[in-house]
């Protein structure tokens, strides 16, 4: 038996032109799904992450977020949290109050500004705090050989965590960044033996239209590279803020990611005078329509 319509919305993220961001799926209407009919649902559209968006179970929230990867469910992650609200707006399932939004999802309550006008306004969400994790020598020791032939920049290697864990190394140049031909199967290692998304690579850029050129490799949740990483990419900023707190990157930078693999994702990042850090871009719907997704057995009884 299929349980009740919802509505399915598929949108690009981090872009203003559909095919060049991040795809993100997320269903409005499914407050009876169980989470099975949701995990099920989530592996059938094989995206990197699907969304469903509810009703907040706290009062301060105009929505509630459950966000699922194909295997399994997820606190928080930066492109999909962008994306349902583009979605949450779009679709007028709740509206922006003084240019604000309160997402609920289990990394807690993350603010998202909306700046801009509809149909594509900016919104950027406050990701959650971020730190260093010392401590994994032997890790440490695997991520330098993976980055051995490539001349590092001046922030050392390290692994941060903040929402997710991501192992990040910045490289001299932009373009060895660009060219380089990373070991899948030694990131895959490195986070299967620190329990990280993986490894995420940055440049600084001369270029006019970014500051910033990055590549993530979450093997750890079985990708290859990701388009556009808003959570990796957040964990970055606060790295490089604490590292060079009066440097040029330290209150924010623009970022370009996924020219090599055929995208062009382009994220905002910001860090306020309380430290928050900010991460923030544009979205383009390209599907929208009805979802009928079967009830098992189990999900019946």
């Amino acid at each position: 038996m299929p349980s009740s319509p919802a509505q399915f919305h598929q949108v690009d993220v981090f872009t203003r032109r559909a095919g060049a961001g991040n795809p993100l799926g997320v269903v409005l209407g499914a407050e009876h799904w169980s989470v099975g009919q949701m995990q099920a649902f989530a592996a059938w559209t094989n995206l990197v992450e699907t969304t469903f968006v509810l009703k907040p179970d706290d009062a301060r929230a105009d929505y509630r977020l459950r966000i699922f990867t194909p295997t399994r469910e997820i606190a928080f992650a930066g492109h999909p949290s962008i994306g349902s609200a583009h979605v949450a707006l779009s679709s007028g399932f709740c509206r922006a109050k003084d240019g604000k939004l309160l997402q609920q999802c289990d990394a807690g309550l993350l603010p998202i500004e909306v700046t801009g006008a509809a149909p594509m306004p900016m919104l950027s969400i406050a990701a959650p705090p971020a730190h260093v994790v010392t401590g994994d020598a032997e890790a440490l020791a695997q991520l330098q050989a993976i980055l051995a032939p490539l001349p590092l920049g001046p922030i050392a290697p390290g692994l941060v965590a903040g929402g997710r864990r991501w192992w990040l190394a910045e490289l001299a140049h932009e373009h060895d960044l660009r060219g380089w031909r990373p070991d899948h199967q030694a990131i895959a290692q490195l986070a299967a033996r620190s329990e990280t998304l993986g490894l995420c690579v940055f440049a600084r850029s001369a270029s006019a239209d970014y500051e910033l050129a990055v590549r993530a490799f979450p093997a750890g949740a079985g990708i290859v590279e990701d388009p556009a990483s808003g959570a990796a990419n957040a964990l970055v900023a606060a790295y490089i803020a604490a590292c060079e707190p009066n440097g040029p990157l330290a209150r924010g930078y623009r970022v370009s990611q996924g020219r090599e693999i055929g995208r062009d994702a382009h994220l905002h990042l910001r860090i306020d005078a309380d430290a928050q850090v900010w991460v923030g871009g544009h979205c383009v719907s390209v599907i929208s329509g009805t979802v009928l997704w079967p009830a098992t057995a189990r999900d019946t009884q």
